[in-house]
């Protein structure tokens, strides 16, 4: 393709335009998700329900680590990104190749401090003695790759700030599909259970998240991003890490939220309600990716034109986004209401009770998705305008604050259904909130309204 049809951050964007520029990042989050599910599908299928249940109650402690390359990842390209608007080319690499670098230590220092931590965890969470052992497994093997998962999530960002999102999703691509072929060798065809499916997966992030490394390591023509002599900052990581906080935070909140919706779970239904709820979450990351997707894709966009001061497209983006949202959402709801029974079947279509009992949490649980691209893109939104504050504070409260109230309060009230209900009903209390003004470090407060 050449440069002159290529989109350009610097570019004014049209709905279909804006569509044809996020489509890879879309894809990209879709394919992301399918890590788990694809764990979980042959994990439910050939290992059995137990297994399928340590898999789903240990996740939530996993991701929580893991969201960090997202926080760095998404904070760091909004800084980037800024700073390819500002006309600084050189300072902007210089920042991108400081972030790859401050990664790779944090994720080392991460997976020891995780793996120190697993056991006390996986108890804090409820594994019972027989659920244990497999909990410890699987968490073991993820943990000592974890740099790998944290660098997908890293690149993922830079891929897009880069002017390179169809790349990035054929890096995407490559690992889901490592990770289906081996999952179906080694859990399918192998038998070798949880130490399968976690092998499979931590091969697969080496592949999303390893390899993009020589893509950058030679500065390309066609490429705006490449690793040069770092940029040593601790100033400038922390603004990276502060900006990209709400992501963080509410990556963390989701976990911790996943934790406790299984331990209500547990109490209730036993084995099977933490089955079927870990069903609703692989629904849940797909139909959530889109939105993230969208929202990366935006995020540097964004960030350019506000390094740009060019207030009119941001008024732009801001208008067609909401409307695409809108949209998509409509249509997430109604295709997850009539699909409930079809997609729980896939994973627990081997029992008629547990199958049951999924379906109709699926069909509450989805009243979620009809707001929550709002949601995830206000939050994304802040962080794109380089203010991780407002963002984080924003996520904070709508992820964990209102979700713990309501998993803790809506089951006293309309009994069991509440559970389902309760991310639902936080979505109706939270909405994007964009700021009557924005300030740029070192330029005066510029104001737009959308």
């Amino acid at each position: 393709m050449s440069k002159s049809n290529q989109i350009q951050l610097s570019d004014h964007f049209t709905t279909g335009r804006l569509l044809k520029f996020t489509a890879s990042p879309i894809i990209m989050m879709i394919f992301t998700s399918i890590y788990t599910i694809v764990d979980g599908f042959f994990v439910s299928n050939c290992a059995g329900k137990t297994a399928f249940t340590a898999l789903n109650l240990i996740y939530p402690y996993l991701q929580m680590l893991g969201c960090l390359g997202f926080m760095i990842g998404t904070g760091g390209s909004a800084l980037v990104a800024m700073t390819l608007g500002m006309g600084d080319e050189k300072r902007a690499n210089r920042l991108f190749s400081m972030l790859a670098v401050a990664t790779v230590g944090i994720g080392a220092i991460f997976s020891v401090i995780g793996l120190a931590l697993l056991r006390p965890v996986a108890l804090l969470l409820g594994a019972t003695p027989e659920l244990l052992p497999s909990c410890l497994l699987y968490g073991r093997i993820l943990l000592t790759f974890q740099t790998a998962f944290m660098l997908q999530y890293l690149f993922q960002s830079f891929f897009i700030a880069a002017e390179k999102p169809k790349l990035g999703l054929f890096f995407t691509v490559a690992a889901g599909a490592t990770n289906m072929v081996l999952d179906f060798v080694l859990v399918g065809v192998a038998g070798f259970g949880l130490a399968g499916a976690a092998s499979a997966t931590v091969i697969s992030q080496m592949v999303g998240g390893v390899a993009p490394i020589f893509y950058f390591a030679k500065r390309r023509p066609d490429c705006r991003l490449y690793f040069t002599k770092p940029l040593f900052s601790l100033r400038e990581l922390f603004k990276a890490c502060t900006n990209g906080i709400s992501e963080l935070m509410t990556n963390i909140s989701m976990s911790l939220v996943s934790a406790l919706y299984n331990m209500q779970l547990l109490k209730l239904f036993g084995a099977d309600g933490v089955a079927a709820y870990g069903v609703l979450m692989y629904v849940g990351f797909v139909f959530a990716a889109v939105f993230i997707g969208y929202s990366q894709g935006t995020a540097p966009i964004v960030s350019y034109h506000f390094g740009a001061d060019n207030k009119d497209e941001l008024k732009n983006l801001l208008r067609k986004s909401a409307g695409i949202i809108a949209v998509a959402g409509v249509a997430m709801l109604a295709s997850s209401e009539l699909l409930a029974e079809l997609l729980a079947k896939i994973f627990v279509g081997y029992d008629a009770g547990l199958l049951a009992l999924t379906t109709h949490g699926m069909k509450l649980y989805c009243i979620s998705f009809i707001l929550s691209g709002f949601n995830i893109f206000g939050s994304a939104f802040f962080t794109a305008l380089n203010n991780g504050t407002v963002s984080a504070a924003i996520s904070f409260l709508r992820t964990l604050l209102f979700q713990v109230v309501s998993i803790l309060i809506l089951p006293l009230i309309i009994g069991v259904d509440g559970i389902w209900l309760a991310v639902a009903s936080t979505s109706q209390s939270r909405s994007i909130r964009f700021p009557p003004r924005t300030k740029r470090n070192g330029s005066k407060n510029s104001r737009f309204v959308v």
